[in-house]
């Protein structure tokens, strides 16, 4: 896979930055639906150059609401992937702003 396609951007949660700054060294990122672990990690380690030590999967449902009498549907929120990347103690911080240029 096109390690520039695989990751999509960071989430921004009050959640996210709660864990981005705590001592865990937790980054969540928005994924490719088709991405896997083994390509997000690679794709951390070519573009960003930091040492991953845990990766976990979580796939988002779409938001979907149903109106009208004859059971239309309207979809609020795509379905999404997001993996959140746990860093090495040693590895440095994840700046998505600036990548490694092959």
């Amino acid at each position: 896979m096109d390690f520039s396609r695989t990751i999509l951007g960071a989430v921004v949660t009050e959640k996210a930055e709660r864990q981005k700054v705590a001592d865990r060294h937790v980054y969540t990122l928005w994924v490719s639906k088709s991405a896997t672990k083994i390509d997000v990690k690679a794709a951390l380690e070519h573009l960003y150059d930091i040492d991953v030590a845990e990766l976990r999967v979580m796939r988002t449902r779409s938001k979907r609401r149903s109106f009208g009498s004859d059971g239309q549907t309207m979809v609020k929120r795509a379905a999404m992937k997001k993996m959140m990347v746990t860093l090495k103690p040693k590895s440095k911080p994840l700046d998505l702003a600036s990548f490694k240029h092959s």
